[in-house]
């Protein structure tokens, strides 16, 4: 089977995102260590701060075996730190997002490990404990007709971490949709993984983290369950600080966020007045609390950390040399290093991840075929009409052009045979009128061709729900699993391989912007 191309992207995000990214902002954000010196120092003081029975005790959220055990065994007990990155949970695994994260993950650990001589392990953090049901219920598949939208329906009640909401029978036909997006294809064990964890009855956060460690553990990187009891018993003396100290946070907040507004830059996470940074859970529910709720439930064994407080305390409770993250990702972390410094805690250190497109052999064919780029699909109209246009039958198009040339040589004509009778506007409207309807007509004749072409058509529709699926790009919206079902371990090693070239430039501390990157877009996770 030929092999996919994979594509290295603009990674975009809002000017706050692009700004850290450039290392302009170093007020809010650590600086990335430039070269061997800098980052073994900077792992020395990571490692050095964090409790060397980490392992041990969060054994039990991470559960990792084979690779992935390995690789931690190796940096635990003070010998070496690990590479975080995480995402929420999508169904079926989630989008290619989430796979580009944890694969650049790998790549940074494996350049950090190589340039420092400590180890160095990568750790997917499976953020169970999110009670976005939204964003965890949906995922895309392509299909020949273009991309659909596979949405679980059923939901818990607001609130609800998606590591206590189940599954009813709805999974079976949205499961059904989802093979045939990876139908007879020469890895169909990455299905099974994911027809195994996907099962009326099971926990959307159990099922994810399932199909994470079976796709994720061989090359080498473990995933954390974050709604696992380990993870807030080993958080719990972060969680109760920032409940007894919301006041005191809520103001470094105010002060950090008012600071980003002055330099011109919107603030990614808004601030919500009143509110702490933690959760308390009452009956499997999560409820934000209060500053004054807060600062009395510092006992409060269902703490929960919300997301500006989150890598702080990954932070805390893992040797972290650096988050890998998304553009909206760094764009909040200029708030979290000001909760950081409220509590005392060490400012986690944020680097960009690597964005990518896969084209896959069927979408290729289709660029050349249309002699179009896979930026060209990004505008849901051009591709088609464009195709549609070098479809019209020659005889049609040139007397249209005949037709357009000669109306408007008439409305020239008759503005000057009328001697002034007629004004302008009025032979200025009289010509507005005739290109409308001739440019209507063109339409008309543009569609006839687009529905008597259907072949053409099913092809451009299938080409876009590939590259940009609902009008975003594929990373954002389609599934990775049958991207792994087609191509298989090949695949990872392609995406790996483009991956150490972005680790490489962020380790050396000058993120590289590839040749063939796509423009700037909207942020991105």
């Amino acid at each position: 089977m030929t092999q996919p191309i994979v594509r290295t992207e603009s990674l975009g995000g809002s000017p706050l995102s692009q700004a850290a990214r450039a290392g302009r902002l170093s007020e809010w954000y650590p600086a990335i260590p430039h070269a061997a010196d800098g980052w073994r120092a900077h792992a020395e003081h990571v490692v050095s701060s964090v409790d060397s029975g980490w392992l041990d005790a969060l054994a039990p959220a991470i559960a990792a075996s084979g690779a992935a055990a390995e690789r931690l065994a190796r940096s635990a007990g003070g010998r070496g730190g690990v590479v975080t990155t995480g995402q929420q949970p999508g169904l079926f695994g989630g989008p290619l997002m989430t796979l580009a994260k944890a694969i650049t993950a790998r790549a940074v650990a494996d350049m950090l490990e190589e340039t420092t001589g400590t180890p160095v392990a990568p750790v997917f953090w499976a953020a169970t404990d999110d009670a976005d049901f939204d964003e965890a219920a949906v995922v895309s598949v392509a299909l020949d007709d273009g991309a659909h939208e596979l949405r679980l329906e059923s939901r818990a009640p607001t609130g609800t971490p998606m590591a206590r909401v189940p599954m009813d029978d709805e999974i079976i036909a949205l499961l059904s949709t989802f093979k045939g997006a990876a139908s007879s294809t020469p890895h169909p064990s990455f299905v099974g993984a994911v027809e195994r964890a996907y099962r009326s009855g099971t926990m959307v956060g159990d099922a994810y983290v399932e199909v994470l460690r079976e796709v994720l553990e061989p090359l080498g990187i473990a995933v954390l369950d974050a709604s696992h009891p380990s993870v807030l018993q080993e958080g719990s003396r972060l969680l109760h600080s920032a409940a007894t100290q919301a006041e005191q946070v809520s103001a470094a907040l105010h002060a950090r966020t008012q600071a980003i507004r002055a330099g011109g830059f919107s603030p990614q996470v808004e601030e919500v007045e009143g509110l702490s940074l933690v959760f308390t859970s009452e009956h499997g529910v999560k409820r934000r609390l209060p500053i004054h709720e807060a600062m009395k439930a510092g006992a409060d064994s269902r703490l929960s950390a919300t997301v500006l407080l989150r890598p702080v305390l990954e932070r805390a409770i893992l040797p972290t040399l650096a988050y890998v993250a998304g553009p909206g990702e760094i764009a909040y972390f200029a708030q979290v290093s000001a909760v950081a410094d409220a509590l005392g805690a060490a400012r986690p250190l944020v680097v960009p991840r690597w964005s990518t497109t896969i084209v896959d052999a069927r979408t290729q064919r289709t660029l050349d075929d249309f002699r179009a780029t896979v930026e060209d699909f990004s505008d849901p109209h051009a591709v088609f009409t464009r195709a549609a246009r070098e479809r019209v039958p020659e005889g049609a198009g040139q007397a249209l052009e005949t037709l357009r040339a000669d109306t408007l040589a008439g409305v020239d004509r008759l503005r000057g045979a009328a001697n002034g009778l007629l004004s302008d506007p009025v032979i200025d409207g009289l010509r507005r009128n005739l290109e409308h309807r001739l440019a209507r007509t063109e339409r008309r004749l543009v569609a006839a061709v687009k529905a008597k072409e259907a072949e053409v058509m099913r092809r451009l529709s299938a080409a876009r729900g590939s590259l940009f699926p609902h009008g975003v790009r594929q990373e954002r919206k389609l599934a990775y699993i049958p991207f792994l079902a087609r191509y298989g371990p090949a695949l990872v090693e392609q995406m790996l391989d483009a991956a150490r070239v972005h680790a490489r430039a962020v380790v050396a501390g000058a993120p590289a912007m590839p040749a063939n990157a796509a423009p700037p877009a909207t942020a991105r996770r």
